[in-house]
């Protein structure tokens, strides 16, 4: 079990954007699962949406990402030098809305390992029940060559 200072040992995010609190479970080159806990407090919640908060999709998908992200550095052993780069996401389905109050589980399982990309299936569940899945693509690359990407 990882806590949230642990995490931020793996992955560069802070707030606003960190978005994984804890992780529950570890198997090293095939799964992960975290936690993150949905409050009012997020700031996207100012508008979205205002009267009706729902957590954005594309926010569980980053959760997902994050995930995957902390099981490539424990699985592939990697240098804080090097960083996961979101490239996309392939058959994103969104079952139900988030909200606060809310907390998502997310798990995460390896696909494909290469040297410079990951394909992982990430799925997120509320109280057992899946409200969304995915799957995330991501490149590693230095952190040196970080301004060559933009």
């Amino acid at each position: 079990m990882l806590d949230v200072i642990e995490i931020q040992r793996l992955l560069p995010h802070r707030y606003p954007f960190l978005l994984i609190d804890r992780i529950l479970e570890v198997e090293p080159g095939k799964r992960i699962v975290g936690i993150k806990n949905v409050t009012i407090n997020e700031p996207y919640f100012v508008g979205h949406f205002p009267g009706y908060p729902i957590m954005p999709g594309v926010l569980i998908l980053e959760s997902m990402a994050q995930a995957g992200a902390i099981l490539v550095k424990k699985s592939l052993n990697l240098p804080e030098d090097k960083l996961m780069l979101f490239l996309g996401a392939n058959q994103a389905k969104f079952r139900k809305p988030v909200v606060p109050g809310d907390q998502l589980r997310l798990e995460v399982e390896l696909v494909n390992v290469h040297s410079r990309s990951v394909k992982a299936k990430g799925k997120a569940y509320v109280d057992g029940t899946l409200v969304a899945e995915a799957e995330v693509l991501t490149m590693i690359v230095d952190r040196s060559r970080e301004e060559e990407i933009h």
